[in-house]
């Protein structure tokens, strides 16, 4: 029997299999797609099969979660992907975290979050999304998004006001708590707030989750299972779209998502 040579990398059957668990809607068609858009550039057998690494797979993954869960578009995901590739050296398993980490431009957080220059302005005039600089971390950019889906359901920027300062009244009870730990001065204090920080910010927002719902329940509103968000970065998934077949804007209060970006 002739000696076979050893097959390098992954098919695209084999790359389905692996990513279809997470992203139901891949298909064979999506990555030839993206492969045409020169987003993925996976290696060729001598037959002219594709060929995918680890790197391909990760690449992937960080490109479908990106168009999911931030409704990023494709230019805005070519970018990061590009930004990233420049760091020759990096591990290409953290390729999702450093991409999604990165700051963005004005006109990049625009095309992510989907509204206009005004829309943006009004959003900054409020406090509900801020610059560092003249860039946006990714914070910044998920509320841009977050907001700007809200707005479809007819919820305006100014109707934001009181979750902007309830924000600002519970980042002050968990300075207040990490104080103590930032007045040591010692090796490794201000990482040891950082930590409680988190774990403090993470509780109140189960409890926000948790106080909702009970809020809602006494309204007759059946919400079991209201997520509880995550801390910084993370994604409780995509967002909803409003039923435009059910109760009119009008009816609960709100204008539309026209009136919204007009200040209506």
């Amino acid at each position: 029997m002739s000696a076979q040579p050893a097959r390098t990398g992954f098919g695209i059957s084999e790359v389905l299999a692996q990513l279809r668990g997470e992203f139901p809607d891949v298909s064979v068609s999506k990555i030839r797609f993206l492969e045409s858009e020169g987003l993925i550039q996976p290696a060729r057998s001598p037959s002219n099969y594709r060929r995918f690494g680890a790197a391909d797979v990760a690449r992937l993954r960080y490109i479908l979660s990106a168009q999911r869960d931030e409704y990023l578009p494709l230019r805005v995901i070519k970018d990061r992907l590009a930004a990233a590739d420049g760091d020759a050296g990096a591990d290409p398993d953290d390729l999702e975290r450093r991409a999604a980490r990165r700051p963005l431009s004005r006109r990049e957080l625009l095309d992510a979050a989907g509204i206009d220059e005004s829309y943006l302005a009004e959003l900054e005039d409020f406090g509900l999304v801020r610059a560092s600089g003249r860039q946006y971390g990714p914070d910044a950019v998920a509320a841009a998004q977050i907001i700007a889906a809200l707005g479809k359901y007819g919820v305006q920027a100014r109707h934001l006001r009181a979750v902007r300062a309830a924000v600002e009244r519970e980042t002050a009870l968990i300075e207040q708590v990490v104080a103590p730990t930032l007045r040591q001065r010692s090796p490794g204090s201000r990482d040891r707030a950082a930590q409680t920080a988190r774990e403090v910010a993470a509780l109140s927002l189960r409890l926000h989750a948790s106080l909702m719902g009970d809020a809602l329940a006494e309204a007759g509103l059946d919400v079991a299972g209201l997520p509880a968000g995550h801390v910084s970065g993370g994604s409780a998934g995509p967002l909803a779209e409003p039923d435009r077949a059910g109760r009119g804007y009008g009816e609960n209060g709100f204008a539309g998502p026209a009136a919204a970006r007009s200040g209506a």
